[in-house]
């Protein structure tokens, strides 16, 4: 278990270096942009040979691949690949919006669903670091009206893994909201319904929905402590300081008027796709985003999503590895793997940590109906991968398996988290 007076945990020299390679880097240079098919030119950084190895290249292993998938029509969106700052290679694919004909490409920021739920880890490890929580303070610490079990014995530190043992009603999927505060009502309410049915820190027990109601649970925490939303928080303690220009928690009107938004192409039962933000009525049939329409949101449920570009998300990895949004050690905690979900392959408090090819690899994706993303840290060689897409049915694992065979020479294979 992670005890937050002790955060400092062990870290190797190695993954000091790693640490080092990302926050030398700076500012992340333009690259070049490409939308379709067409072959194109990147502008890597000066950097030593045998450094950037070839299948990561403009008209390398991983430029192919992609390029393959989209002429097959099963990827529109964006990748991107970062090393030490310098963007590598830069590719956008398809449309964000077929209705106005706006192409997909580096300035248009994507949902991210799941993959942004590590913004909430960093929320919370930047209060921990200030002093104002602590990782083992229960939920009836700071938040009134839960359960005496859930109260005093579910912690932050349970809330952020996954392991409160916790249930809760299913979500109501064809509510229509029209506000920010009615998203915020509804989730808060949605909740305090949460039972416990396991033992805290013992494993994720119960429906799946307990864990999202865990992950609304620790950002209402992060309102009781700050005395702003969420939303308003990560804002500007997160997106503002890492230079994050591009991204944000938009609204479902800006949504639809800002062209620099990707809207998402959710496939019907009849093999059509439809832009599911300008279909409210249309729901995913897929088994498992079955009933799902992401533009149903007006805003993102508390703790999840958020919109952005692939730069922004390198500005990110980058700022972890700085001192931009915490401190050193509190940094090695949002990483430090806490539980196994397979030989190489842990959980931590925000991304899903793996070892690759001998090195670590710190991932997180997300998807709904037309939504994928996932996003790849590799800290000891200063490489970032990003992928963002549109339209259903992308393999996300296995780009993210090819992005990490290209990065590290590793077999392809596995996942990065949902």
């Amino acid at each position: 278990m992670i005890m937050d007076e002790d955060p400092a945990r062990g870290v190797d020299r190695r993954r000091l270096l790693g640490w080092s390679g990302l926050a030398a880097a700076g500012a992340v240079a333009a690259g070049a942009q490409l939308v379709g098919a067409r072959p194109g030119h990147a502008d890597p950084a000066p950097s030593p040979a045998g450094t950037i190895p070839p299948d990561t290249r403009p008209g390398g292993a991983y430029d192919r691949y992609v390029a393959k998938l989209a002429a097959d029509g099963r990827f529109s969106g964006v990748v991107l690949l970062s090393h030490q700052g310098r963007t590598v290679l830069s590719r956008g694919y398809g449309m964000a919006d077929r209705e106005k004909k706006i192409p997909n490409g580096e300035d248009v920021a994507f949902t991210l669903s799941s993959a942004g739920k590590p913004f909430l880890a960093v929320a919370i490890l930047q209060l921990a670091q200030q002093g104002r929580l602590r990782l083992a303070d229960t939920v009836g610490t700071h938040l009134k009206g839960y359960p005496a079990d859930i109260a005093e014995q579910v912690t932050i530190h349970h809330l952020l893994t996954a392991t409160a043992g916790l249930d809760a009603p299913e979500l109501d999927l064809q509510r229509i909201f029209t506000s920010r505060d009615e998203v915020h009502e509804y989730y808060e309410q949605w909740t305090r319904k949460a039972k416990l049915v396991g033992v805290p820190g013992s494993g994720n027990q119960g429906h799946t929905d307990g864990a999202g109601a865990g992950i609304t649970m620790a950002t209402l925490i992060v309102e009781a402590v700050t005395g702003e939303t969420y939303w308003d928080y990560v804002q500007e303690n997160i997106f503002k300081r890492c230079g994050m220009t591009g991204t944000a928690f938009s609204t479902r009107p800006q949504w639809l008027t800002d062209p620099h938004i990707a809207h998402p192409y959710m496939t019907l039962a009849d093999g059509s796709q439809v832009d599911a933000v300008r279909n409210l009525d249309k729901s995913s049939p897929d088994p498992s985003t079955l009933g799902k329409n992401p533009g149903r949101a007006f805003i993102d449920a508390p703790g999840d999503g958020g919109f952005t570009t692939a730069p922004d998300l390198v500005r990110f990895a980058h700022a972890l590895g700085d001192g931009t949004v915490l401190d050193r050690p509190w940094a090695d905690v949002f990483t430090a793997a806490n539980s196994p979900h397979g030989p190489t392959s842990f959980g931590a408090y925000g991304p899903v940590v793996r070892i690759v090819n001998g090195q670590w690899a710190w991932s997180r994706g997300g998807g709904n109906p037309g939504v994928g993303a996932n996003w790849t840290i590799y800290p000891y060689t200063g490489w970032v991968g990003v992928i963002l897409s549109n339209i259903d049915g992308v393999p996300l694992q296995e780009m993210a398996g090819q992005e990490a065979q290209a990065v590290t020479g590793a077999t392809p294979g596995g996942g990065s988290g949902g």
